[in-house]
């Protein structure tokens, strides 16, 4: 059977695993965005969607706030207010394959599509603790920011014109102030307002840039439960 290419992974056991106590290795990407956003992520093949839903908005770094479903040929589960049937049925139930694929797509208004592949199935390792997300590349675009075209025409943003001009003006008053030993300077109504608008952008750059992906900071909210506050939670 042909399977994806493999990456540099710890493993906890390289013996095929099929019993109910099997996890699932997954790889989650993010379609129309370059260079590509990506988690793998360590789950009990007795992990339902829903709580499959919830690791996804972790690993990822989504917030829970939009409607979701997941894509399984022509079947659909999800949130309810989409008709969808119920994502309380387990991946063990589905009897995916290795190398099954399928989508799940969130906030449908624009929506944002991830491709999910059942990369491998292993025993669970001994003092592990699942799911875990044992790797991924790539910032998690901002909640409501317009979609995936939108995200991208926003990625050269710290490099523009504008960009530099507000350094400019942030080093320069910065730069009288503590430097130059000129804190009056802040007095001034017109510099006053040069810097916080300087400032304001340089922040709305920042943010559009989305939420750097950190293995660790991922690893510790799943161990502390957030996927299981937020496959539930729903705006």
């Amino acid at each position: 059977m042909k399977r994806g290419p493999k990456q540099s992974l710890p493993r906890d056991n390289h013996a095929p695993a099929e019993g109910v106590d099997a996890i699932a290795q997954i790889k989650v990407w993010l379609l129309g965005v370059s260079p590509m956003v990506w988690r793998r992520v360590l789950v009990p093949i007795n992990l339902t969607l829903r709580e499959l839903h919830g690791v996804i908005q972790v690993a990822m770094g989504w917030e829970g706030l939009h409607l979701y479903q997941f894509r399984l040929r022509a079947a659909r589960y999800g949130s309810w207010e989409l008709s969808a049937a119920s994502p309380d049925v387990t991946l063990a139930a589905l009897r995916f394959r290795t190398g099954a694929r399928f989508v799940y797509e969130y906030d449908l208004n624009i929506p944002w599509r991830h491709e999910i592949r059942i990369e491998d199935r292993r025993k669970p390792g001994v003092g592990k603790a699942y799911p875990a997300c044992p790797g991924g590349s790539g910032a998690c675009p901002p909640e409501d920011c317009g979609g995936p075209a939108d995200f991208m025409r926003h990625r050269d943003d710290m490099l523009s014109l504008e960009a530099l001009e507000d350094l400019s003006a942030m080093a320069e008053i910065i730069g009288e102030v503590a430097l130059e030993r000129r804190p009056e300077v802040l007095d001034n109504e017109e510099m006053r307002w040069r810097l916080e608008q300087a400032v304001e952008h340089s922040q709305a750059r920042e943010r559009a840039q989305g939420r750097p992906f950190s293995r660790r900071r991922v690893n510790e909210r799943l161990r502390c439960g957030e996927h299981h506050d937020l496959m539930h939670q729903q705006y």
